[in-house]
């Protein structure tokens, strides 16, 4: 057997176990790691506990097995997590973004079996039963039909859709366990959307939806290409789509100066007509969502399941917020910080002093590239807002949950400026950014 393919646990009982498992191995590093630290006389805390690269890697293990919205939670933290987890962590997390365990042959013939009948061998020429690609959610096929026309097909893990409510569910159960979340921190609407939207991302049919409509958006736009789903094999578990090369895009880490400038120049410039211009965003930002032709230099857009509308308040709240940045005002930017949610008037009050500090640190930043060129790989100011974020991140008492909608949007925004570090790339950023400002 493939060291990568192991079933999709379907049961609730068994899915339930597994949860069992991961808290139970937590534990027990917690025990470890607490008595290791006592002898050497420190007194830890509970977080300090359980934020260990031990602990880490047995939850990612654990969540690549389990796979779907277990797995997609656990993805959204290590992409989300930015300067704040220390660097170990992240990057043992980062392995759920593209180490999903495969399904073995057996599984996936009774998933293919379900979808288009005993016979579903014979639509096809050529059907490679291992996959190029496994996330949390499917895992990714090429196929060639009797036309000569080669498709990608993602094929759904079974029992993802009817998991999703239990899995988040207990996953919000260990966090609260945990003790890394307030008492009172009310994460119910959270989890209700974070529910949504997953069940959102489980119905191929809606993602081919969204693909046409991301096809029709970028039609005039050469810098990006988006797939075709092949409608008469389309199902709800599983979405044939034409097939495209690329390299995976953080490879353009490799690529000349002028290579990583051009895509990154373009990822970000659909972000931000995809918040303020089609009022429409792919709200994942996974690096495996994208490919990049190296002859063409064009970008593969290839997942749409997290594709969703943007609220209009959330956007002209955006738009504050950027207008407040290039204006250079840390009042206006607190302020709209405060109308999106990303901070409360409680921690306004405890934390003014910091928290405008750390603005006038990113608007130093900023300004500094006004006229040049903004340099995503000088990170010189991670360690000042760091060291003031500190005490704000240690009030729990303070904690606020944004509203759904904006957190989706940023999630997109964080993801993207990631990218953007990776790559090293130098932009006008202050010039790209000021058009979307209005007026």
């Amino acid at each position: 057997m493939n060291d990568r393919s192991r079933p999709v646990p379907q049961a609730r009982f068994a899915r339930l176990a597994a949860f069992g498992q991961i808290a139970g191995g937590v534990a027990t590093g917690m025990v470890g790691e607490g008595l290791r630290r006592l002898a050497k006389g420190e007194r830890p805390q509970l977080s300090d506990l359980i934020l260990t690269p031990g602990n880490a890697r047995k939850v990612t293990e654990q969540l690549s097995r389990l796979r779907g919205a277990a797995m997609k939670l656990g993805q959204m933290l290590s992409m989300d997590a930015g300067d704040v987890l220390p660097p170990e962590l992240t990057t043992i997390l980062a392995q759920l973004r593209d180490n999903a365990h495969i399904m073995p042959p057996p599984q996936l013939d009774r998933v293919l079996i379900d979808a288009w009948g005993p016979q579903w061998r014979r639509r096809f020429v050529r059907f490679d039963p291992t996959p190029i690609a496994a996330a949390s959610i499917g895992q990714v096929h090429r196929a060639t039909l009797p036309g000569g026309r080669d498709l990608a097909i993602k094929v759904q893990y079974p029992g993802v859709a009817a998991s999703i409510d239990a899995d988040i569910d207990n996953v919000a159960t260990l966090l609260r366990m945990s003790g890394l979340l307030p008492g009172g921190l009310n994460i119910a609407p959270l989890l209700a959307e974070a529910k949504r939207q997953l069940h959102e991302e489980a119905d191929y049919r809606r993602e081919a939806e969204q693909m046409r409509h991301f096809k029709d958006l970028l039609a005039q736009d050469d810098r990006f290409i988006v797939p075709e789903p092949v409608t008469d094999l389309l199902r709800p578990t599983v979405l044939p789509m034409d097939f495209l090369s690329g390299r995976p895009i953080d490879l353009l880490a490799d690529a000349t100066q002028g290579e990583r400038d051009k895509a990154v120049a373009a990822l970000l410039d659909l972000v931000l007509r995809e918040l303020f211009v089609f009022g429409h965003m792919q709200t994942d930002p996974n690096f495996a969502n994208y490919r990049w032709q190296p002859d063409t230099g064009r970008i593969l857009l290839l997942d749409f399941g997290a594709a969703r509308p943007v609220v209009p308040a959330t956007a002209e709240a955006y738009r504050c917020l950027l207008r407040a940045g290039l204006k250079g005002s840390g009042e206006d930017i607190r302020a709209a910080l405060l109308r999106i949610g990303f901070i409360s008037p409680v921690q306004l009050e405890r934390h003014g002093l910091a928290m405008e500090e750390m603005t006038d640190i990113l608007l130093h930043h900023l300004e500094k590239s006004r006229g040049s060129l903004f340099d995503f790989a000088d990170r010189s100011f991670v360690a000042g807002l760091r060291e003031r974020a500190g005490p704000i991140l240690s009030d729990r008492a303070t904690w606020t949950i944004p509203p759904a909608d904006a957190l989706f949007v940023q999630r997109k925004i964080s993801g993207t400026v990631l990218l953007s570090v990776k790559l090293r790339a130098r932009l006008p950023l202050i010039d790209m950014l000021t058009p979307f400002a209005g007026p």
